[in-house]
């Protein structure tokens, strides 16, 4: 027996679906952000084996959480991007979580960079200047806007009118 020939279906019952685009802007750009993040962190490799041969006078300790903090915040940017399709924003609430996961990553990779060649831990404030002005920029560019961030993006999976 053979099959039966496949009849394509009349015109009219044929409706075109809405174009909608495989990537989201939003996470194009955190993809994008997190490739470079990426190669920054591979290559700042290198900033951390001059500081453990003493051939840059940073804390290599700290040279080496740079290079850590980039690798994690490659993960994370990427983790964000690939769940937008599964949150609750549009496109601007999209692209403005993708700007404050961005914007905590870099400076975090930054700022701990800078850190290690200064010195200084950065943690709390203890009357240093130096050690203050780094507390200061880690908590405005890296923690606030990382806790506000992955507040938004758990708040992002509730359903539209749960409560």
């Amino acid at each position: 027996m053979r099959p039966a020939p496949v009849q394509p279906l009349p015109e009219a019952v044929v409706t075109e679906a809405p174009v909608v685009p495989l990537v989201q802007p939003a996470a194009r750009l955190m993809a994008h952000a997190a490739a470079w993040l990426m190669l920054v962190g591979l290559l700042t490799g290198g900033y951390v084996s001059a500081a453990m041969t003493g051939k840059v006078p940073a804390d290599p300790h700290m040279a080496l959480a740079a290079h850590l903090n980039a690798l994690m915040g490659t993960f994370f940017l990427l983790g964000v991007a690939w769940t937008l399709p599964m949150l609750r924003y549009g496109p601007v609430g999209q692209r403005r979580l993708a700007w404050a996961v961005i914007v905590a990553n870099w400076a975090n990779w930054g700022i701990t960079c800078v850190k290690a060649w200064l010195r200084v831990s950065g943690v709390d404030l203890i009357g240093q200047p130096t050690n203050d002005a780094v507390f200061g920029a880690l908590t405005v560019s890296v923690v606030l806007p990382a806790l506000i961030a992955a507040g938004a993006w758990v708040y992002g999976f509730r359903r539209a009118g749960a409560r």
